[in-house]
């Protein structure tokens, strides 16, 4: 072949590849932006971070009580002649819910009365050696003899007999001492009963308290008087109101402690239901955005704000969460736009759309 035509070929080919190594950098500075173009926006819903009180709620469960219920003891040995309730039944306070057997009570009582009169006369008789005294108008002199012959005539014992006796007599009518329902009866009419031993319970269903535990973390949010709502777990009562009634000083082994609600007006619930209560902590002046606008990203807490048609990844400091919205301490400024879906494998300064209502 020619060698001029070898060296031209050289040449071109020489320039080819110059070419080349020269359009490939090209390639390669593709701009930001042009990649972006070629990305899907992802579309998202939006809200505003605004600045305003909400409820922080503290739930808890437990069960009702009744705030006034308490237990009728029989207070003496008998037999239980009558008994004028059952289980259910409403009573007010002074009722008369039972008798126990006086027979022997009355017995008791005549015996007494006998024993003073014979002890009154003889008080009597021996009072009569000391008239002088008693006419002399020295009062301490006379208190003192009287009280010396009524020890010696026996009339102090009696009296005091007497007094013995008609105590029992009145334990033998037991009374209802609040007003309520009667529950728990274990005695039966006719049995022998001794004394200390339970007759039944009387239960006030009208006033009844939720008696919950509540973390330790949460209990500097609970003050007395503060509104709660209840849910029995039999559900069908609807949203109940409550008031925080009572908080116990003590945290127990588990970090709890227990607080009372009590249970406004006459819900047709009973003692022993198990129920949730609700109670609502306002947080005052915060910045706060929908729970749905929070992500966690290596275990830290995110929120994306819209900056330009773009997302903008925005590491927070999280407050208080009421299931509905969280508090931000710090991270985002009030009134920003925070992307509340599809934001959980979202990327910083990826496009977006913003999905219309």
């Amino acid at each position: 072949m020619n060698p001029n035509r070898l060296f031209f070929i050289g040449i071109l080919f020489l320039m080819t590849v110059l070419s080349c190594k020269q359009e490939k950098p090209e390639s390669q500075d593709q701009t930001l932006e042009s990649f972006r173009g070629e990305v899907a926006a992802t579309l998202v819903n939006i809200a505003i971070a605004e600045k305003k009180s909400f409820d922080y709620l503290i739930n808890a469960s437990g069960k009702l009580e009744a705030v006034n219920q308490v237990k009728i003891v029989v207070q003496r040995q008998g037999i239980l002649n009558e008994l004028y309730v059952k289980e259910g039944d409403f009573v007010e306070k002074g009722k008369i819910l039972a008798r126990l057997d006086e027979s022997n009570i009355q017995f008791n009582l005549e015996k007494a009365k006998i024993q003073r009169k014979n002890a009154e006369a003889n008080y009597q008789s021996e009072i009569l050696s000391f008239q002088t005294l008693m006419e002399s108008g020295d009062t301490a002199k006379i208190a003192r003899i009287q009280d010396q012959l009524k020890a010696k005539s026996g009339l102090f014992t009696s009296e005091i007999e007497m007094k013995e006796a008609e105590l029992d007599l009145q334990k033998g009518v037991i009374i209802a001492s609040i007003s309520g329902r009667i529950a728990d009866l274990k005695i039966k009419k006719g049995s022998l009963v001794s004394s200390g031993e339970d007759l039944l319970e009387i239960i006030n269903v009208n006033q009844l308290e939720l008696k919950v535990k509540v973390l330790e973390s949460d209990i500097s949010q609970i003050s007395i008087g503060q509104s709660a709502s209840i849910f029995p777990v039999s559900g069908g009562a609807g949203d109940i109101l409550g008031t925080v009634r009572s908080i116990n000083p003590k945290v127990d082994d588990n970090g709890l402690v227990q607080v009372s609600i009590q249970v406004s007006g006459n819900t047709g619930l009973l003692p022993g239901m198990n129920a949730r209560t609700v109670i609502r902590s306002p947080q005052n002046n915060s910045i706060v955005v929908p729970k749905q606008a929070l992500v966690y990203r290596s275990g830290r807490p995110v929120v994306f704000t819209v900056e330009k048609n773009e997302s903008k990844w925005n590491y927070v400091e999280v407050g208080k969460d009421n299931g509905k919205e969280v508090e931000i301490l710090t991270g985002i400024e009030v009134n920003a736009t925070v992307i509340t879906s599809n934001n959980l494998q979202l990327a910083h300064q990826a496009p977006i759309q913003i999905a219309k209502d």
